[in-house]
């Protein structure tokens, strides 16, 4: 799923390429992805494109006189900047919005279509699909550490969840735990006053670096490959690679929901080997403890 770098790098790409130009005309192929019925879609036509904003990890186009289109792409959807009147991808395509200067399409693999657009109007309206996560980089030092601690979950747990966190979800999670070199089964009301300090200090970090470089793309060229694992990441999507810190092989845990996170046992873990819930059942004695026995 995109999250906050990815997302702000849709905003600077609409910023860049979009903004300025007027919808004329809109393609809806899906009609499941529209959830809303007032304003219709075609109150969007003839309105020009002002910016574009994040809202957690929702793409918001803002058109003039105060009307938003609400995308959220949910793990599959993406945005692409097309030709102007560019067919929509086979069963892929679910809505396209024709610019003057060029085709903003929405596309979403896969049988379960999870992608979203609601059309609001006024800020009011708007501030209804806000999930109310902090923005980290917003974010004091207190302010982060009460949502944290008081979350009552592991410091993995409490980063994702979009109530809690904004934007950050499951795959910059785990890049953030890895900088801070903090254990994802950790609770976050151990962390203790140095635990929450060096994990905040490295989501700011984490997630400055990679909105920084999500935009800079953006600028000049729309993002057209979103997607979760990238070569900047030091962990998440990394199975099995070598630690860029201490070469050790990178772990993956899968959970039951079917996320997997991704972690560095010698790190971040002292080097234990954290159960998987599903091989560490198979293999039972034969599952390694340390990651000097995968190493061996």
């Amino acid at each position: 799923m995109p999250e906050l770098p990815e997302i702000e790098g849709y905003v600077a790409g609409l910023d860049t390429h979009v903004a300025g130009q007027t919808l004329e005309a809109t393609r809806l192929a899906s009609p499941f992805l529209l959830r809303t019925v007032e304003p219709p879609l075609d109150a969007a036509h003839g309105r020009s494109l002002v910016r574009g904003r994040r809202l957690g990890k929702r793409v918001v186009l803002e058109l003039d006189r105060a009307l938003f289109l609400v995308i959220h792409p949910m793990i599959a959807g993406r945005l692409r900047w097309k030709k102007k009147g560019a067919a929509l991808p086979g069963k892929a395509g679910l809505l396209a919005l024709d610019f003057e200067g060029g085709s903003l399409i929405l596309t979403e693999q896969g049988s379960k279509k999870r992608a979203s657009l609601h059309v609001v109007e006024g800020e009011d309206a708007l501030a209804q699909h806000d999930p109310g996560g902090l923005e980290i980089l917003d974010a004091s030092p207190e302010e982060f550490g009460e949502r944290l601690v008081t979350s009552g979950h592991t410091v993995k747990r409490a980063l994702s969840p979009p109530k809690l966190f904004s934007g950050v979800g499951h795959a910059w999670s785990d890049e953030i735990l890895w900088s801070a070199r903090g254990s994802p089964i950790q609770r976050a009301a151990t962390l203790g006053e140095d635990g929450t300090s060096r994990v905040f200090e490295a989501a700011r970090d984490v997630l400055r670096e990679a909105r920084e470089r999500h935009e800079a793309a953006a600028r000049e060229s729309f993002p057209d490959r979103v997607t979760a694992f990238q070569p900047e990441m030091a962990v998440h999507g990394r199975f099995g690679e070598p630690c860029r810190r201490c070469e050790a092989p990178i772990q993956r845990i899968t959970r039951a929901n079917g996320h997997d996170f991704h972690y560095c046992a010698r790190c971040q873990t002292d080097g234990k080997v954290l159960a998987d819930r599903s091989l560490s059942r198979l293999l039972k004695d034969d599952w390694p403890r340390r990651i000097e026995e995968l190493m061996d």
